[in-house]
């Protein structure tokens, strides 16, 4: 990978955001602003990364180059559009023409749906598609501080209604990281809880965009990159936090994976998440990592062709599926809807709301709100050390 003193700066097949990667990468931060037509910057985080020290840290580059800087620091978990207004309204006064997302995918989300309404005005519901913005973007630079949601290899925002809790996927070209800066030294602060849970998600999109039916040679070969990286730094990370070498490949899996959804799309796991995030609470990446072995053995069990939708990463699916197992034992994270207090009588409205996902449509077996439940049925019978 070329370097740029001392930071690498690899190139993503099938991606067109600049990556700069390596310790102490956030000081290269002023450089690409620059690069990239800013002079006024709006950055947008939340509390706990302002409390951690990388907000300052962000801030004192950018002054130290001759940048204002307007932080906008009220995000939530999970952006609603209630965020991305109060975000709206804090930052317009500045006029800026550069957005950096400091933080994990709430903010990097939470700051390009910010993106939408300063530039193109109207509410947040409008851009729920793609290409639904009349007018360009503004530059957008993303600075993970989690390894995990891919925002910062993507061109969707995901930002949930408060009142129906529906997550609006809003996609634009031009809402695509002009650069994401993956510097390990932002993700030692995270709780080992958190990078799990973030960590985890990567996996599953790497396994997702493997089978899913929008997938390409390029996807293919992405996913493939990011599982070869996730699973081994996954082990090392939650062995020991303090591993620089892992953390930094875990922001790099996370990033091609991400890559991978945008050169692809995600599958049923996805799907089967979102509902136990948005009516049971359970935070995103436990709810994906708890599905994934599950959709995994079911898109296997489909037949076809002999091959299973997953082959690129595993020679046998029920291999993969205990390996993803294996991930989630490592990481302290739940295999079982018992573990997460989600009640039998509640599968059915839960896999009613699953069939309206849009990510279900890509997955390699056909789903409905019948297998999604039986999907879910699986999950809640299974032995939490099967």
């Amino acid at each position: 990978m070329p370097s740029m003193n001392g930071v690498a700066r690899p190139a993503i097949p099938g991606s067109r955001v600049e990556v700069v990667v390596g310790p102490g990468a956030l000081d290269h931060l002023p450089d690409l602003v620059r690069r990239h037509g800013g002079t006024r910057v709006l950055l947008v985080t939340d509390p706990g990364i302002k409390d951690a020290g990388h907000v300052e840290r962000a801030v004192r580059a950018l002054y130290q180059a001759g940048l204002p800087v307007k932080v906008f620091d009220a995000v939530g978990e999970n952006p609603t559009i209630i965020h991305v207004g109060r975000g709206v309204i804090a930052s317009k006064p500045f006029e800026p023409d550069l957005i950096v997302g400091l933080g994990g995918g709430s903010a990097m989300d939470c700051g390009k749906g910010i993106n939408f309404i300063l530039t193109n005005g109207g509410r947040v519901a409008d851009y729920w598609g793609h290409d639904k913005a009349a007018k360009p973007l503004l530059p957008f630079i993303a600075v993970p501080t989690t390894a995990g949601t891919g925002s910062d290899a993507q061109s969707y925002a995901l930002i949930t209604d408060p009142d129906t809790h529906q997550k609006m996927a809003c996609g634009d070209k031009s809402a695509l990281p002009r650069a994401a800066v993956l510097d390990p030294d932002l993700t030692a602060t995270a709780p080992p809880k958190v990078a799990a849970a973030t960590g985890i998600d990567a996996v599953a999109h790497a396994v997702e965009s493997a089978g899913s039916t929008k997938r390409t040679d390029v996807s293919r070969a992405l996913s493939k990159q990011a599982w070869t990286l996730l699973e081994p730094a996954f082990g090392r990370v939650t062995r020991d936090p303090a591993d620089a070498a892992a953390r930094q490949d875990m922001l790099l899996g996370a990033h091609v994976a991400g890559a991978a959804i945008e050169n692809s799309m995600l599958g049923a796991a996805h799907a089967l998440a979102n509902p136990l995030t948005g009516l049971c609470g359970v935070v995103h990446g436990v709810a994906v990592g708890l599905m994934l072995p599950h959709v995994v053995r079911f898109n296997a069990a489909g037949g076809g062709t002999g091959t299973h939708p997953y082959a690129d990463l595993a020679a046998d699916a029920e291999d993969l599926a205990r390996r993803i197992e294996v991930l989630l034992d490592a990481g302290g994270l739940p295999r079982t809807l018992a573990a997460v207090d989600v009640p039998p009588a509640k599968l059915p409205e839960l896999a009613a709301m699953a069939a309206k996902q849009w990510t279900a449509q890509f997955n390699p077996r056909p789903v409905g709100e019948a297998e999604l439940l039986a999907i879910y049925r699986m999950a809640a019978a299974a032995s939490s050390n099967a």
